[in-house]
């Protein structure tokens, strides 16, 4: 039985043995593919910085003629959309201002209103009240506590504290 259980762990060590191959094979594959993509996203990010510069009219001197010509209609079309995008927000912003002034003006005049109607109602009691043909204020009667305290004209007692 002996044999049979050395035969099985030598099988075991030969399979174990080549899947750590093969492991280091797939190992190694993904390491090169992932190199590789890494490379392509620097080469990538350097064009797109380039192409920044460009933009910003840096680093032109690299360009030919027709290059040049192709960024010169990109950047006009980017200031194209900027306008627009600018003349839009510009737009929008006076609507917004317009229709505030058209709410504060209504208000302004509501309230102007109702000053109108309250000098108007003042006026036409002031027009009611006897002897006012002249349009004199008539001034409130002044209240005078002894009068007040004096019903009728008679002396009653002054109260003092102790």
């Amino acid at each position: 039985m002996k044999i049979c259980s050395v035969k099985a762990t030598i099988e075991k060590y030969k399979k174990a043995s080549s899947d750590s191959s093969n492991n280091g094979s797939i190992s190694e594959a993904n390491t090169q593919y992932y190199q590789q993509e890494a490379s392509k996203l620097r080469a990538q990010i350097n064009n797109l910085q380039n192409q920044n510069r460009n933009m910003l009219g840096e680093s032109l001197g690299a360009l030919t003629l027709r290059e040049l010509k192709n960024l010169e209609s990109r950047v006009e079309r980017g200031i194209s959309k900027i306008r627009s995008k600018k003349n839009e927000l510009l737009f929008a912003e006076i609507e917004y201002m317009q229709k505030r002034q058209e709410i504060d003006l209504h208000h302004n005049n509501q309230y102007l209103r109702a000053k109108v109607a309250e000098t108007e109602r003042a006026q036409q009691q002031m027009n009611l009240m006897p002897g006012s043909s002249d349009y004199a204020l008539v001034q409130p009667h002044q209240f005078d506590a002894r009068d007040f305290l004096q019903p009728h004209g008679q002396d009653q007692p002054h109260l003092q504290l102790m």
